[in-house]
């Protein structure tokens, strides 16, 4: 069988296509190694060294894939910046990281040119003025780079809670042709093998952690990689008809755009080549997955983890059997639910979930004391708050920054946010707490209304009377605000903090 590994395929089979850009041109994997080995020579020219850093503001496409290979062959830490934020919030994560190179993309000239200026080496996909074409990095020579060993992804927290900041892994010295064991094992727990004529759709930004792992595990295991610039609920469909997609990573908001699609656009494509509709990220409502499930079938599989590591896996047949579940522990790693002194909470107990995968470590960059915070025994958290059942599926209730404290008692916000989102009228919901001079916190719900629906007291009255027969009165919200789009990510987290913040200016909150 053809050896796996870009750069094997590459040399075995350069003719196979590798990507596929959002423009319909086709890369293939010769083309894909003669780029990456030509930035690679040219950012060893530029004298960057292994453990050095490198930035990434680029969109979905080629050029990030390729440029991500270029930069991991040198032994660089790699981080690609998601390109929603602000010029001050990227110059924030270039100096943080303290990043050596950076590489941008013209479509986001202006926030590049002004948080780039304290980076050294800068280069441009296109024009940006100040910033050395990438076209011409490393076009003078041949050959790979040299010395070449295995850097590493890293990510920047999402910042939904606060300053982002960077999840930075050891280097181990790792030869950049071999893919690693781990990658095997972890395609395998979603029955994907190399080559097996698997095509990915990478359908969300490449600057979150599990976008660019599929995406780079998939071209390591001789797979075509499809890649959506924006995500368009249709545009999916029709990619998957086109290119028989086998397997995606999505999360519950795409669902919910494709479920809204009229019934004659979603039967209009043939999307019976998917092997493995994979989903994670943010919570998923029981009613929204049971309608995928009844669509795209068993293929629909669910994983909690984060960028610091995970997880949990729970196929579409034992979902059905625990509605809610993010399921049990992958092999090989280990889930405790722990109170605050770290003793094992007793099954359905809430409590604080911890998570290890074998020896693997990290740390928070320039942060020792959320870096020590974050780890007990082995173990690491990020804050999230579940409980184990008798047989070890875990449910998750909600993060430990976002449980209200009302009268003394815990409200999980996710529970009622979830409950919701099931009316009809209800687009997206959030749920938080504000100050209560007598309670410390009462509920606020702030919602996003379906198209065509009028906000307005009726539908509080509509809303509440709704909810009052699916959660406990001390559950309901106080008070409701209408938006007309909550402040998420595309990849589907809800920056929460942007809502519930001002309500807090000078006053602490309860926890």
């Amino acid at each position: 069988m053809t050896g796996i590994g870009m750069w094997t395929i590459a040399a075995e089979r350069p003719q196979l296509a590798a990507i596929v850009d959002p423009d319909g041109r086709t890369l293939t994997y010769g083309e894909l190694a003669t780029e990456a080995d030509r930035i690679g020579r040219g950012l060893r020219d530029a004298g960057l060294e292994a453990g050095d850093t490198i930035a990434l503001l680029l969109p979905n496409g080629a050029d990030i894939l390729t440029a991500y290979f270029a930069a991991a062959q040198i032994g660089l830490h790699v981080v690609p910046l998601n390109w929603h934020l602000t010029a001050a919030e990227i110059g924030y994560i270039l100096r943080d990281c303290g990043a050596r190179a950076f590489i941008a993309h013209e479509r986001f000239a202006g926030a590049a040119r002004e948080a780039g200026r304290s980076v050294p080496s800068r280069f441009a996909v296109g024009d940006i003025p100040g910033f050395a074409p990438l076209s011409a990095l490393g076009a003078g020579g041949s050959g790979r780079p040299f010395p070449r060993t295995l850097g590493a992804l890293m990510v920047y927290t999402s910042g939904t809670s606060g300053r982002p900041k960077g999840v930075r892994r050891p280097l181990l010295g790792l030869d950049p042709d071999q893919v690693a064991p781990v990658s095997l094992w972890f395609f395998g727990l979603f029955g994907l093998r190399p080559f097996d004529d698997h095509v990915h759709l990478c359908c969300s930004p490449l600057y979150h952690t599990a976008v660019m792992n599929f995406a780079v595990i998939s071209l390591q295991f001789g797979h075509t990689v499809v890649v959506m610039d924006h995500w368009d609920a249709e545009e999916f469909l029709r990619l998957v008809s086109a290119h028989r997609g086998t397997h995606s990573h999505m999360v519950p908001t795409q669902f919910r755009r494709l479920l809204a699609l009229p019934a004659h656009t979603r039967r209009r494509y043939d999307v019976s080549s998917m092997r493995a509709m994979i989903h994670g990220a943010a919570p998923c409502p029981q009613p929204v997955k049971r309608d995928m499930l009844d669509w795209f079938g068993p293929v629909v599989i669910e994983y909690y983890a984060a960028s610091e590591g995970g997880g949990t896996l729970i196929t579409a047949a034992e979902w059905l059997q625990r509605p809610g579940s993010v399921g049990r522990a992958w092999p090989g790693s280990r889930i405790r639910v722990l109170d605050d002194d770290g003793k094992d909470r007793l099954p359905g107990e809430p409590g604080t979930v911890y998570l290890q995968m074998g020896d693997a470590t990290f740390e928070y960059h320039g942060d020792a004391e959320k870096t020590r915070a974050s780890w007990r025994d082995r173990m690491f958290t990020v804050g999230d708050i579940g409980y184990l059942d008798d047989d070890g599926y875990l449910f998750l209730c909600d993060r430990a920054s976002d449980v209200i404290i009302t009268g003394g008692v815990n409200v999980y916000p996710a529970e009622i946010e979830n409950e919701l989102a099931v009316h009809p009228a209800v687009a997206d919901a959030a749920v938080f707490g504000i100050p209560h001079d007598e309670w410390g916190e009462e509920i606020k719900a702030v919602v996003q209304p379906q198209p065509g629906i009028d906000p307005g007291p009726a539908l509080t009255t509509e809303l509440l009377a709704f909810l009052a027969g699916r959660v406990a009165r001390f559950k309901l919200p106080r008070t409701v605000d209408y938006v007309a789009e909550l402040p998420r990510d595309p990849n589907g987290k809800l920056y929460k903090r942007l809502l519930r913040d001002p309500y807090w200016s000078g006053r602490d909150r309860a926890i």
